[in-house]
């Protein structure tokens, strides 16, 4: 019990600079940073993907079809004999 009437007149060095000044915890003025960081990487996003529909849905307008890759004549032989049409020359 000594022990504590010894340091109860002493007051650490970061509050006896203070002083009496009493201070408040405040609400922050205006936006966090964090909501801000994360506003700005969503309306990114949004733009990259809107942008992309949009590019997609103008190429499925104004593209021509893709062309498909021509058979070739061995896969056209072996068709042919799946449907049972003999192929020509043989």
């Amino acid at each position: 019990m000594a022990e504590e009437s010894d340091f109860a007149d002493k007051v650490p060095p970061s509050f006896y600079e203070m002083g009496n000044k009493i201070i408040y915890e405040t609400e922050a003025k205006g936006l966090n940073p964090g909501l801000i960081v994360l506003l700005v990487v969503v309306g990114l996003l949004l733009i990259f993907l809107v942008g992309n529909y949009v590019l997609y849905s103008y190429a499925q307008k104004t593209l021509p079809p893709r062309k498909k890759k021509p058979v070739s004549k061995k896969k056209m032989k072996r068709e042919r004999l799946k449907q049972g049409v003999s192929a020509p020359g043989e």
